[in-house]
């Protein structure tokens, strides 16, 4: 019996093979294309070697939907690209094949919605209901299916780039001549990225640009996993270093000194480079983002609210507030002016900008914001237990501000935090604390590991 891939409102991602199959990837583009209303579907990936495969089986299973659907197949693409490209082609949705940070063995499909966002909750349900209640899919083609069309898309930045040159001043970066090293590990970022380095007049030099999957190390852009590329940035005198994962919706910053700043303080880079620069409109981040973004726009007198963990959550409560930027802590950075989808691009030409106005290193401007350290952990509780185990914890912090809004959030005057949610496919929980010290974080996971085994 073959393995479930793991499935979400948004979408699903599984081992190509096992997980995800053929089958499953016609199954499941299916039943995406008859919840759309009329009109073309944007296909993009990632770059992995199994997502050429899946953009033709996606394409042609999209394609013989309703009597024929017109399909553009943007190739290699990044994940915010595809949301933009959506709106910019005035098409019914877009589907990006990504396993975002997983390992090369794994691949995955992301569904958006008209707006170039990906799929709200409600429709995605939808989606997912029809799929679970669909019988086996046979091959389009090869049944003689009233076919659409699948058209290449021979130019697939143009409209991103010209959304991101709004948000920054393009000259005043241009006139710095930044030394700019990025590591695209042979993701989609680079197809881009390079285009955008150079039009904002950097000395770039980008590692892994040929988007073939074949990543030069494990895709999340951790510490760990960047430890090469830390180097590097030293080595070619770089002013910057850029982290992407594979499909380029998450960024990580490394300062001139090789010093790994990291995804967290992405978002809060660009908060307080926006709001210092005179914009003024609420900040949305989800429950689990440092609060580096909450203090910003307590310093600056705008109003800031948490989603739920989940980028479809982000852009909901931005929508609902109006936000001026959304976030989460994984270096995801989300700017309306540009889409509702979180964008390593704009994060890049924010900081530049950042950079540039104030003519300051990014290590100063890193080392200006407020100052916090972030544990993470997991504990392992069997799913019937976890109401009980929450109810521990809220006894155990008795006093401590609380919140039910994803799992349960503690917030502490000092600014400490802790959050315990349940994961969504593992008898576990996993636990969040930030702190103004380590030491302080570790020991909050510490007694709610404690509190919940009790």
């Amino acid at each position: 019996m073959p393995f479930e891939p793991i499935i979400s409102v948004s979408g699903l991602r599984g081992i190509v093979g096992e997980s995800l199959t053929e089958e499953v990837a016609r199954r499941y583009a299916k039943a995406f294309a008859e919840e759309l209303p009329a009109g073309p579907v944007v296909i993009g990936r990632d770059g992995r070697a199994s997502g050429a495969m899946f953009a033709e089986v996606i394409g042609a299973a999209i394609a013989a939907t309703g009597g024929g659907r017109r399909v553009f197949d943007a190739g290699p693409a990044s994940t915010p690209t595809v949301g933009v490209l959506v709106r910019d082609l005035q098409a019914a949705g877009g589907v990006q094949i990504s396993a975002s940070h997983n390992p090369p063995q794994y691949n995955g499909i992301k569904l958006f919605s008209n707006e170039g966002r990906v799929i709200p909750a409600v429709a995605g349900q939808r989606v997912l209901d029809r799929y679970r209640a669909m019988p086996a899919v046979a091959d389009q083609r090869a049944a003689g299916a009233a076919m659409g069309t699948i058209e290449p898309l021979h130019d697939t930045t143009s409209a991103h780039l010209a959304l991101i040159e709004k948000i920054c001043d393009v000259e005043r970066i241009r006139s710095q001549r930044f030394r700019v090293l990025l590591d695209a590990n042979r993701g989609a970022g680079a197809v881009l990225g390079k285009a955008l380095l150079h039009h904002l007049g950097c000395d770039s030099i980008v590692l892994g640009a040929t988007p073939d999957g074949a990543f030069a190390h494990t895709p999340e852009p951790t510490e760990l996993n960047l430890a090469g590329v830390l180097r590097e940035v030293v080595e070619c005198g770089a002013a910057i270093g850029f982290g992407q994962d594979p499909d380029a919706d998450r960024l990580a910053i490394i300062d001139e000194h090789g010093r790994y700043i990291g995804e967290e303080k992405t978002p809060a880079l660009c908060v307080e480079h926006v709001l210092r620069s005179g914009l003024r409109g609420p900040i949305v981040t989800n429950c689990s983002t440092s609060r580096m973004s909450e203090d910003l726009a307590g310093k600056y007198g705008v109003p800031f609210f948490r989603s739920k963990v989940g980028e479809a959550n982000v852009v909901d409560k931005m929508l609902e507030t109006k936000a001026l930027l959304g976030a989460e802590g994984n270096g995801g950075v989300i700017d309306p002016r540009v889409g509702l989808v979180r964008d390593s691009f704009v994060g890049m030409a924010l900081v530049l900008d950042a950079m540039a106005a104030r003519e300051l290193p990014v290590s100063r401007l890193a080392d200006e914001l407020p100052a916090y350290a972030i544990h993470k952990t997991t504990i392992a509780v069997p799913s019937a237990e976890i109401p009980r185990a929450l109810e521990k914890l809220q006894r155990h912090f008795a006093g401590v501000a609380s919140d039910l809004l994803d799992g349960l959030r503690l917030d502490w005057p000092n600014g400490a935090w802790l959050l315990v949610r349940p994961s969504n496919t593992e008898p576990i929980v996993r636990a969040i604390a930030e702190a103004p010290t380590l030491g302080e974080a570790r020991d909050l996971c510490d007694q709610a590991a404690g509190a919940i085994t009790a």
